[in-house]
Parts: C-alpha cells; sequence; structure tokens
C-alpha cells in the first residue's frame, strides 16, 4: 500500500507537470496545438477518475501536499469531463469538512464547475475574457458578496484577484 500510494503521488505531480508545461496551448491559435492540450486533459481526468474511485479524494495527508494540489489542478482542467469535476468536487467538499483539503482550492474547483454548467459562480474566481483592457469575471449569483464569500475560503479581493491578469 505504502508503495502504491507512493507511485500515486509521484504519478500526480507528473500528470500535474505535462499539464504546466502544455496549458499555452489551451487557448492557441493552432489547432493541432489546442487538440494536444485537450487529449491531455481528458487522458488527466480519466485518470483521476480511476484515482477516486479507488482512493477517494487523494488528500495531502494521503499523498502529500504537491500530489494533492496537482489531483485539484487535473479536476481544475478536467473541463469537458463534467462528470469527473462534480464527483472531484463533491469528494474534496467532503475532504474540505473532514479537515483534510483546503476550502481555497474547493472554491475555485465549484466556481470552475458552475461555469461549465452554464450556471453563476459564487466566488468570482473564472474570467470569461477582457474588456478594454479589464478581466471580466464569468456572471456571479450575488456580486456584492463576493469579496466576503472569497475572504471565508482565503481568496484574496476580486480587484486584487483581476489586477494579477490586467
Amino acid at each position: 500500500m505504502v508503495h502504491d500510494v507512493a507511485a500515486l503521488a509521484a504519478e500526480l505531480t507528473d500528470m500535474a507537470a505535462a499539464d504546466h508545461r502544455t496549458a499555452v496551448h489551451a487557448n492557441s491559435d493552432d489547432p493541432a496545438e489546442q487538440l494536444a492540450w485537450r487529449r491531455l486533459t481528458a487522458r488527466h481526468g480519466d485518470r483521476l477518475g480511476e484515482i477516486m474511485a479507488e482512493y477517494g479524494w487523494p488528500t495531502a495527508e494521503l499523498v502529500g501536499e504537491e500530489a494533492a494540489r496537482a489531483a485539484w489542478l487535473i479536476a481544475q482542467h478536467a473541463d469537458r469531463q463534467l462528470d469527473i469535476q462534480r464527483r472531484a468536487l463533491q469528494l474534496m467538499r467532503q475532504a474540505v469538512s473532514a479537515g483534510a483539503a483546503g476550502p481555497r482550492e474547493m472554491a475555485f474547483l465549484r466556481d470552475r464547475t458552475l461555469v461549465n454548467e452554464g450556471r453563476q459562480q459564487v466566488y468570482g474566481t473564472q474570467i470569461a475574457g477582457v474588456k478594454d483592457g479589464a478581466p471580466v469575471p464569468w456572471p456571479c449569483e450575488e456580486p456584492e458578496c463576493v469579496d466576503e464569500l472569497r475572504a471565508a475560503v482565503g481568496i484574496e479581493p476580486f480587484d486584487a484577484y483581476v489586477a494579477r491578469f490586467s
């Protein structure tokens, strides 16, 4: 079991490294680069689904901080696999309730999943595009409460967040 968990941690961190290397292709003008990105994230999403079926959410306690963060990144980028994102969110919620995962990452995954479902986000973490040089978030359920909700899960105020994208 210990060996399995060590191998799992290494696999997750390797997947995140590949994700980081190829993420620049997500919005590439080159269709081949976009397709390569989609294939990579789909492969990773499929594998995360298998991991979740076997181990539940890969928490830091199970696989270490780096691999747990890698699992979150893989779930975050499984945009065309809503079943995987929804399952990850469900398991991550349970892990947060048990104190085994961070509410900040869960908030990002919740927003990402909501946006992919065509719904309004909660925390304002997902950016739809840029207008007149300023980032524009996807619509939020309660825009007037966004900073309060963000603070509750350890995310900086919205204006400070979007300033990083400018």
